[in-house]
């Protein structure tokens, strides 16, 4: 995948500001609300998705405690907080491919809003099924090599040795995938060997990307994330604009 591409959000997020970070810290708690609720475990030994959950967390650097109040807060008996994934497909300026990931309590309120962002911005809201087909899931895992400490044929070895699929260091990226089935795992014997991670998730990674030349193209573009991502409902927008 892009590296680079990636690495500039990641770089992004970290300078966000505080109510930024705050925005992010409460989609992930709906996450957690959802993966506990959908799996029946508060323990992530016992419910795959909460751990790749709470991997995603940490590698925002969401305190532990956040984390455990909120696995509290879904396995109590009066929580009533209910959310069903919903995914849109649709087009961006220029023909980029964009896949948005809401958990919503009210369909009609996170539709008209996604709908508007495309419309807004020079884009089109299409079918399910209309971009999905250019992408693969894949666990990536993001290490941040910025200091160079790190040695990258060591990394390379460790993540293998763990399961990943694949290591590709990009600048002061290093980026990781596995197969999805496997990212817990990878993520778990990554820590046990000391590294933390700049990001770590399941993500949708596109199978090509577009670069936007025109200015008018490119302001519209990052509006249009930018639209996205500002919605309370949605949790990822993935794309395949090269945007490094």
């Amino acid at each position: 995948m892009s590296g680079h591409s990636k690495w500039h959000n990641i770089q992004k997020t970290k300078g966000a500001a505080d109510a930024k970070r705050s925005a992010a810290f409460t989609k992930i708690a709906r996450e957690i609300i959802v993966a506990v609720k959908e799996g029946g475990s508060g323990d992530p030994n016992n419910n795959s998705r909460l751990a790749t959950v709470i991997a995603k967390a940490k590698a925002v650097n969401m305190p532990n405690d956040n984390i455990k109040r909120t696995i509290d807060k879904a396995l109590g008996a009066g929580n009533t907080d209910s959310y069903e994934a919903v995914t849109y497909e649709g087009y961006g300026p220029g023909g980029v491919a964009v896949i948005v990931e809401a958990l919503t309590d009210n369909r009609q309120r996170t539709a008209p809003e996604v709908r508007h962002a495309f419309d807004k911005c020079n884009g089109n809201l299409g079918a399910i099924g209309c971009v999905s087909w250019s992408f693969d899931k894949k666990g990536v895992i993001i290490i941040d090599n910025e200091d160079g400490e790190l040695d990258e044929e060591t990394v390379m070895m460790d993540a293998l040795d763990a399961g990943a699929a694949d290591f590709e260091a990009d600048g002061p990226a290093l980026e990781i995938t596995c197969d999805p089935d496997a990212f817990n795992d990878v993520v778990k014997a990554l820590e046990e060997k000391g590294y933390s991670f700049a990001s770590a998730e399941v993500e949708m990674v596109p199978q090509n990307y577009i670069t936007l030349s025109g200015e008018g193209d490119v302001k519209n573009m990052q509006k249009l994330i930018d639209m996205l991502e500002d919605s309370d409902d949605v949790q990822n927008v993935w794309h395949n604009w090269d945007n490094g």
